[in-house]
């Protein structure tokens, strides 16, 4: 008996231990079975590959977004469906120009905005007249989207569309297609139309309602007719509802994999958001991504913030899927253009850091840049883009590895080609011929074989005849850019400090950033005392001018303009700070000996030292109603819980004043209380109250930054009251970081 118990055991362990190293199938999803060990789990992880179309995708690195349509005349964030097509009044388009300067940047596809959320359509589409089609633009028969198809192929960018699954049109209009409680029935798509007749006779038949076969159809005509098309993009955003909409995914997924089979879908199982707008990366970036359920069979997928791949998460999926992140964020303030004065536009600096942290941090980077009413690019946005692009050619354009002695598979061009980690002990050596000062180094993994593994890893140099760390990180993926002051070597060492079984490389490059003068930082405190000082960064102090004390080095100066100038080498120059008590735009830069650095940018506001709180309809404990202007934008004033809209606050702003307009700062703590709608008032006594205008913030949400409000007159008043009537996203409390006031 004791023999049989024995031998039993010995069964159960053999057949335990051909379990455990039963061989897995590198795929893009992976089952977890019942039963299956954390240990199993992580195996599994380490072979989620992504699919030939996401590698494709992740090799894009940087690309362009185009948001273009009504709310670039209407200058709004969000339209309302309700906009006579004519308000599109566009007289030029320069498609040539814009693809010009997104491929000076160095990006590799542009995501075209075929239909924002007011259901605008901007090519000449079957199935509405609700679009270009209705407008003066080359007598309605212009057609954006196929004249940027044409410019794509001309400069050798890939093209994607946004077609919004949201539709305030066909919500609004009373025989519009959304929420219109239409049956299920078999339809074909697509659906002729007499006299356009389509070149591509494949059809299909849905089992649909109205507005998913209205929706099927557009899909049709963009992937058949304006392609060939790399990225369908469908935004998550919704407005607003109606009638219980639901989309019918696996339809819209069946005709996109039929008709342009080498797309990847974002915001559903091929690409995800990265849980922002503001272009913020994670430190750590998994593309392998824990489901519930299959998400091949999934028709909702959700947003995805925080830690989403990490071990634990791990341990409570059904489904392991190979999911990658896009950083998507614009060059300018809001997603469309409004004006050249009050719009801030991001610097090089900014753009090329984002660039850095996104597609150095396993992510894909999609910047927007909205053209104007006259057609084109800005020529502030068309500067940055090219400065960004020079950046990028002259960094990592010139691999100071070249010509080192390491494991050839990691030096090599070669996409398929790594070594496996382990069999040097996880410690790689690399020498260079010579001694090279570098501030960059690059790591990437080979994905397509064998999955994302890094957990943590070092970088080492030898200085001084000894190894000393000069960076560290965590996952790498696709790429992992490390970035620190500069290192003066000629030997390398790459330790890998923990992995999902043993870890790949297949590629490793080294570069060097010349760095140019800092961004410079305005700050004025309730005295209006104003300092200028070098932006600094986590990863290096000299590289950028500055000392270990945060002040510049000497052979940079800091110089200003309060007349709305760009400032210049003769400009008036920082020594200290200043007194600044009036509402005036500061533009600061840095300069050295031979170059200038980034401008900065501020609106004041009026002094806050003598404001006062005259109303408030509530305050929730803790978040009281003068932290809306105690110049402190960490703090904020929250209404009560159980108060809802409309809202009320009223200041008396110490003296007269001629006020043109003020800025709204939201809290970013959370996603309650985002001011969407609401109205401004002013008073002679503080008692009568006259309204001066309504406003409305669009994608507040999404993108928590300052938004301004200019009046149409200046209105002279001591006493201000502000409304809200509505908030984002139904919210019914109110939240406001910051109120600033401007004046003449």
């Amino acid at each position: 008996m004791k023999n049989l118990f024995i031998l039993t055991l010995m069964l159960f362990i053999l057949h335990t231990m051909a379990w455990a190293q039963k061989p897995i199938t590198p795929s893009n999803t992976i089952k977890i079975d019942e039963g299956d060990t954390p240990e199993e789990i992580i195996r599994k992880a380490a072979h989620v590959v992504p699919s030939p179309n996401q590698y494709e995708y992740k090799k894009h690195e940087f690309t362009g977004f185009v948001h273009f349509g009504p709310n670039t005349f209407t200058r709004m964030e969000w339209g309302n469906g309700k906009e006579d097509p004519k308000i599109f009044d566009l007289h030029n388009l320069d498609t040539d120009q814009w693809c010009k300067a997104m491929k000076a940047a160095g990006m590799k596809l542009v995501v075209f905005t075929a239909k924002h959320h007011d259901g605008f359509v901007l090519w000449q589409s079957r199935y509405t007249q609700h679009g270009i089609m209705s407008t003066p633009f080359k007598n309605g028969k212009g057609d954006v989207l196929k004249e940027l198809s044409a410019s794509c192929q001309k400069y050798g960018l890939k093209l994607g569309v946004y077609l919004s699954p949201a539709d305030l049109y066909q919500i609004e209009n009373p025989e519009g297609l959304y929420g219109n409680l239409s049956k299920y029935t078999t339809r074909t798509i697509p659906r002729p139309v007499e006299g356009r007749p389509f070149a591509n006779k494949t059809t299909f038949e849905f089992e649909v309602d109205d507005y998913n076969e209205y929706f099927l159809n557009q899909l049709f005509e963009l992937l058949t007719e304006y392609g060939p098309v790399h990225e369908v993009w469908f935004d998550g955003a919704h407005p607003k509802r109606k009638g219980g909409q639901k989309y019918h995914y696996p339809a819209w997924k069946k005709l996109i994999r039929t008709l342009a089979p080498e797309t990847v879908i974002f915001g559903r199982e091929d690409v995800r958001w990265c849980g922002n707008e503001s272009g913020a990366t994670r430190e750590t970036e998994w593309d392998i991504v824990p489901f519930e359920e299959d998400p091949d069979q999934m028709s909702r997928f959700p947003d995805l913030h925080g830690d989403i791949g990490s071990r634990e998460k791990l341990m409570n999926a059904n489904y392991l899927h190979y999911l990658p992140a896009e950083t998507n964020t614009s060059i300018r303030e809001g997603w469309f253009y409004r004006d050249e004065t009050t719009q801030k536009v991001r610097n090089p600096d900014d753009v090329f850091d984002i660039y850095e942290r996104a597609v150095g941090g396993n992510s894909t980077f999609l910047l927007n840049i909205p053209p104007n009413r006259e057609g084109r690019f800005s020529d502030k946005d068309v500067a940055v883009l090219e400065e960004t692009g020079k950046r990028i050619r002259e960094t990592y354009g010139n691999d100071k590895l070249a010509a080192a002695k390491a494991p050839k598979e990691i030096l090599d061009d070669d996409e398929l080609s790594h070594i496996n980690t382990a069999e040097y002990n996880n410690e790689i050596i690399i020498t260079l011929p010579k001694q090279e000062i570098i501030n960059r180094f690059v790591l990437q993994e080979a994905i397509s074989t064998h999955s994302q593994r890094i957990e943590e890893h070092a970088l080492d140099a030898m200085i001084d005849g000894s190894w000393k760390e000069i960076a560290s990180g965590t996952t790498v993926g696709y790429k992992k850019i490390l970035r620190f002051p500069n290192v003066t070597s000629k030997q390398f060492r790459i330790r890998i400090l923990k992995s999902r079984l043993d870890a790949t490389l297949n590629k490793v490059s080294a570069h060097y950033y010349q760095s140019r003068p800092p961004q410079i930082v305005i700050n004025r405190n309730n005295e209006g005392e104003v300092r200028l000082s070098p932006k600094a960064n986590d990863f290096g102090w000299k590289k950028h001018g500055i000392d270990a004390t945060g002040n510049l080095n000497a052979n940079m100066e800091i110089r200003y303009t309060l007349d709305g100038s760009t400032p210049t080498s003769t400009s008036t120059l920082y020594t200290g700070p200043f007194n600044m008590p009036l509402s005036k735009e500061i533009k600061a830069r840095a300069f050295s000996q031979k170059e200038s650095g980034s401008v900065t940018s501020l609106h004041l506001g009026i002094l806050k030292n003598n404001w006062k709180l005259m109303e408030v309809s509530s305050s929730k404990e803790g978040f009281e109603a003068s932290s809306a202007f105690d110049n402190n934008d960490g703090s904020y004033w929250q209404s009560d819980d159980e108060a809802t809209h409309p809202h009320t606050i009223a200041i008396d702003l110490g003296a007269v004043r001629s006020i043109t307009g003020f800025a709204y700062t939201p809290q970013n703590q959370h996603k309650e209380g985002m001011m969407e709608t609401g109205s401004i008032y002013w008073s002679k006594n503080g008692k009568k109250w006259k309204k001066i205008s309504d406003f409305e913030f669009g994608n507040l949400i999404n993108d928590p930054v300052k938004r301004t409000k200019t009046f149409a007159k200046p209105i002279k008043t001591r006493y201000i009251k502000i409304i809200s009537e509505r908030g984002a996203g139904g919210s019914p409390s109110v939240a406001i970081a910051e109120l600033d006031f401007f004046e003449n």
